[in-house]
């Protein structure tokens, strides 16, 4: 088969490898969507890679168990179960891995499309504990959608524990940051949406954000404060951008006893420690989610009928990602999502 990769510097290309063969606690997985995610590329313009370091990218994988290992039993997976991907895997013995949160494993983690293989190609074989079960009600894409983005942006509102009398602001507007408006929305909070794109401000308009800002016109922590009673602020913040000035102002824009949670990934952050100890905020990061919430995450959306399929702008068959990365990549499309037959 054939599967994408990335071999640093920007440049990607298509690799042959044998079809997958699953081992007695492994599975095989058509896929059937694979998304493209922010943290790609990040990936795509790391240093030069060695041959050994070079893997089939794509951590939002989705579809249909297509072969089963000897031991694994029916109750985990079998042959033709529609299925999400939790990326990760690590030692399995650790406190976090035992709790689900093989992405801080204390020893080896395993990140597929990261350093394993990953979800753009036809077929990917992971250890059957990492699947989870995708409900009827959601398509492919919904759960390509789950299996990072929008999972990250339900793990971030869980993170800050989001309660519907709050006012959330949501820092930057692609595809996790669109995602947390939306669950914002469904949690019954009043949500201000931030991003200096009017595409994407647009966007989260459609997807409820009760208002909208543009940091390029206004100052973000002014604007927010006058859109909260007696100008306090917002009650929580989360930040999905990485610009160190966002984090700041994603800081400072919430009241006293406030919570701002940083979600988008790398990068340096700058603040005054009273603007914590005086006004007595609360400053948290949220990686992605565990194997649980990210099930929880897909129930979710299925009982409440939460279109995140409407984050998807673009469809692609595989062969055209390098088309596809390039557009993602000068901000020409949204979420992107490769399709399978």
């Amino acid at each position: 088969m054939k599967g994408l990769v990335f071999l640093g510097e920007g440049k990607m290309e298509f690799r042959d490898f044998p079809d997958p063969v699953p081992g007695p606690d492994e599975v095989i997985v058509k896929m059937k969507a694979s998304g493209m995610c922010g943290s790609d590329l990040h990936h795509l313009h790391e240093p030069m890679r060695r041959e050994d370091q070079i893997v089939i990218e794509g951590h939002e994988p989705c579809g249909i168990i297509e072969e089963v290992g000897s031991a694994v039993r029916p109750s985990e997976a079998k042959v033709g179960d529609r299925v999400m991907v939790y990326h990760y895997d690590g030692c399995r013995t650790c406190p976090n891995c035992r709790s689900g949160w093989m992405q801080n494993c204390d020893h080896d983690r395993v990140a597929y499309g990261g350093n394993g293989h990953g979800g753009h190609a036809p077929f990917m074989k992971v250890p059957a504990h990492t699947i989870i079960k995708l409900p009827d009600e959601l398509s492919f894409k919904a759960g390509a959608a789950v299996s990072c983005g929008s999972g990250t942006a339900y793990g971030a509102l869980k993170r800050v524990n989001l309660v519907a009398d709050e006012t959330i602001a949501v820092f930057g507007q692609g595809p996790v940051g669109l995602s947390c408006t939306m669950f914002a929305k469904a949690f019954g909070a009043r949500v201000i949406a931030l991003d200096v794109g009017e595409e994407r401000l647009q966007m989260a308009k459609d997807f409820g954000a009760d208002f909208t800002i543009n940091p390029l016109r206004d100052d973000p922590v002014e604007a927010i404060r006058a859109l909260t009673r007696g100008g306090l602020g917002a009650d929580k913040a989360i930040e999905c951008s990485s610009n160190p000035t966002a984090r700041q102002q994603a800081l400072k824009a919430v009241r006293q006893w406030g919570i701002t949670c940083l979600v988008g990934v790398l990068g340096p952050m700058e603040f005054e420690c009273n603007e914590l100890i005086i006004k007595q905020k609360t400053l948290v990061g949220s990686l992605t989610f565990s194997k649980n919430l990210q099930d929880e995450c897909a129930q979710y959306v299925s009982e409440r009928g939460i279109n995140v399929d409407s984050l998807f702008t673009h469809e692609f068959k595989l062969e055209q990602a390098v088309e596809a990365y390039a557009l993602f990549e000068q901000r020409k499309i949204g979420k992107g999502v490769f399709v399978f037959d």
